[in-house]
């Protein structure tokens, strides 16, 4: 697993690790590398995948820079779509935004005056 902009876990498979033992009923204790130390190792089985073959779906540990706070700062590469939705009074303009972690697949719309705010080089 692995953490989103939000800091909330997203369901992205890092790599396989070896099943230590059974802590209970639906719960396993993983073997985790030094670099993830900081991960609680007890994972729910519901979370857990067998052996994933796409290779695509993998992400490195290394790739990701992870901080105390066990988050990391997610950072925009490209724009991909525009989008206007039209109200009654006013208009919302979103983008689609491609994240440095994500696939195009996982492309997030986000608000165009708040991406210009935070990223104005994307949009010159």
């Amino acid at each position: 697993m692995r953490f989103g902009k939000n800091g909330k876990l997203s369901p992205r498979y890092v790599r396989p690790y070896r099943i230590i033992q059974r802590t209970g009923q639906v719960a396993y204790k993983l073997e985790m590398p030094p670099e993830m130390s900081q991960v609680h190792p007890v994972f729910q089985v519901s979370i857990l995948k067998k052996m994933v073959r796409d290779q695509s779906l993998i992400v490195l540990v290394e790739t990701i820079e992870v901080n105390e706070e066990l988050s990391y700062k997610e950072i925009p590469i490209a724009i991909l779509d525009r989008h206007v939705r039209k109200l009654r009074n006013k208009e919302i303009t979103s983008v689609k935004m491609l994240w440095r972690n994500l696939r195009v697949e996982e492309a997030t719309w986000e608000a165009e005056e708040e991406m210009k705010n935070k990223y104005p080089h994307l949009f010159e």
